[in-house]
């Protein structure tokens, strides 16, 4: 394929126990019946082995709500596939970490919205939630289970990103992740004060390339496809790197950064309900796998069709020279305009 699937983010439910405000869904308190059952979990996941080879990411809503997490977890690894799942934190304990180790599970992802207390827990309305995810990561600690941090990026902590660097590498997590926020789902409510502006997220970039320069920890921007720019530029400002660093703008650099958005392109997300997207803030439809296997949504959808050819990009992003290499969100352009096809909204950069 001229597009592997590198990466499928599967909602195995829209069940969670906390009720955060940026939630790029709506959770529910309990889990539905039209979940993927159990028997067709192992379906999708067959499905996925016999035409590719991407990280799967166990998410949701919280995917350890689900009891049978560990079979699923479990069944892929058998397969072949890389196993990863993405929890809040709040309901691990020894056992769980225990369970999820013995199946394969290769990292987790536990999201931590500030450096302390008080800014993750007004973030994810429930008091005691830092204290319990820091618990479960201990938890994960003891399993010898690889964690990363993942934070989103508002307001609310910017202030905070040096200081939740420092947690990560204090709690011994092998990576952070930042999620520049996409105003989707609960997200959509999220006042403009909450949303940091096109400059702030430039600025937050640069600081994220430049503490990348320590090696410390593995950092990677989400959900903010001018980063591959942003790697670029500095990289030439500063006369490092190879010439595919910093020079160029219309491929991705090999052994860098690849291609700033993956939606459609190398990533796809799949609900709970079978439904497959490009992203998980991009809520338009490319089919359902209870309908049509993946690997033909895949390879045929015309959505991701679109995605993949940048000469459809409209407004600035059309006119861009680093559009090969960024793309711009696709899911705030279309949370913003309503056209996944539109310019970034919050990006600063002007197109030569």
């Amino acid at each position: 394929m001229d597009y592997p699937l590198r990466l499928v983010f599967w909602e195995t439910t829209n069940a969670c126990n906390l009720k955060c405000v940026h939630c790029r869904a709506c959770p529910a308190d309990e889990r539905s019946p039209l979940e993927l059952s159990t028997d067709r979990s192992r379906e999708l996941l067959t499905e996925i082995a016999s035409f590719a080879r991407p990280v799967v990411v166990l998410s949701g809503g919280e995917p350890l709500v689900r009891e049978d997490i560990h079979d699923i977890a479990s069944f892929g690894t058998g397969l072949g596939l890389r196993m990863v799942l993405a929890t809040n934190g709040t309901t691990l304990d020894a056992a769980a970490a225990g369970r999820l180790k013995a199946a394969g599970i290769q990292r987790i992802s536990v999201s931590l919205d500030g450096a302390n207390a008080s800014t993750h827990d007004r973030f994810r309305q429930l008091p005691g939630c830092f204290d319990a995810a820091l618990t479960g990561i201990e938890h994960l600690r003891q399993a010898e289970i690889p964690f990363q941090i993942n934070t989103t990026v508002s307001r609310n902590n910017l202030a905070e990103l040096p200081d939740v660097l420092e947690l990560a590498l204090s709690l011994g997590a092998v990576a952070l992740h930042l999620f520049l926020l996409v105003p989707t789902g609960c997200g959509k409510d999220l006042s403009d004060e909450d949303m940091i502006s096109a400059r702030e997220y430039e600025d937050t970039l640069c600081w994220l390339c430049d503490a990348s320069q320590s090696g410390r920890i593995e950092l990677k921007a989400t959900c903010a496809p001018h980063y591959a720019r942003i790697v670029r530029q500095r990289a030439r400002e500063q006369g490092t790197g190879n010439r595919e660093q910093s020079t160029d703008t219309q491929h991705p650099a090999p052994n860098t950064h690849s291609k700033g958005c993956l939606a459609g392109t190398g990533v796809c997300f799949v609900s709970y309900r079978g439904e497959v997207f490009p992203c998980g803030y991009l809520p338009v439809s490319a089919g359902n796998v209870l309908q049509t296997p993946l690997s033909r949504i895949w390879a045929e959808s015309e959505l991701f069709r679109q995605l993949r050819d940048p000469s459809l990009l409209t407004g600035k992003c059309g006119g861009c020279e680093f559009k090969r290499v960024c793309g711009g969100c696709r899911a705030r352009a279309y949370a913003v305009s309503g056209d996944y096809l539109s310019e970034e909204p919050h990006c600063a950069y002007m197109p030569r």
